[in-house]
């Protein structure tokens, strides 16, 4: 029987968190029904491809694509918060306003008064890179 390693355990906790997040992404689409904005089409660009890479990384046990992990979930993350900021801060245009579609600073939920769909990306995103980063140090 083959031995699973710390860094294995790390690489497939951010593969769930990716499942979750996708499918809770998925959820508010095609479910809820709502209609995703500009930056939320980005954050899914950054997070889907996730799923797949880390769920290839964990059954390999190949932390090596950490290399396609991490800029993928810091640039996702970051994505996510300018779209909060966008959302919360008043007057903040972010770096290119939505032009056509559903604005960007519309809260399709706000949970407790801060936690929207961007937060809970961003609370993803932020996992993910945390994991990553602890499958490279733990052998």
């Amino acid at each position: 029987m083959k031995e699973v390693s710390k860094s294995q355990y790390f690489l497939y906790g951010a593969w769930v968190v990716s499942i979750i997040a996708t499918l809770g992404s998925l959820y508010f689409s095609e479910i809820r029904g709502f209609i995703p904005c500009e930056l939320c089409w980005f954050q899914r660009i950054f997070m889907y491809p996730l799923t797949l890479i880390l769920g290839v990384a964990t059954f390999q046990n190949d932390s090596g694509l950490r290399k396609i992990i991490l800029p993928m979930s810091i640039v996702g993350g970051t994505i996510s918060i300018l779209h909060y900021l966008e959302q919360k801060i008043e007057g903040f245009g972010g770096i290119k306003p939505c032009a056509s579609g559903v604005p960007c600073n519309a809260e399709y939920i706000n949970w407790l008064g801060f936690i929207t769909i961007p937060f809970l990306a961003l609370t993803a995103f932020v996992f993910i890179t945390i994991f990553t980063l602890l499958s490279a140090n733990k052998k």
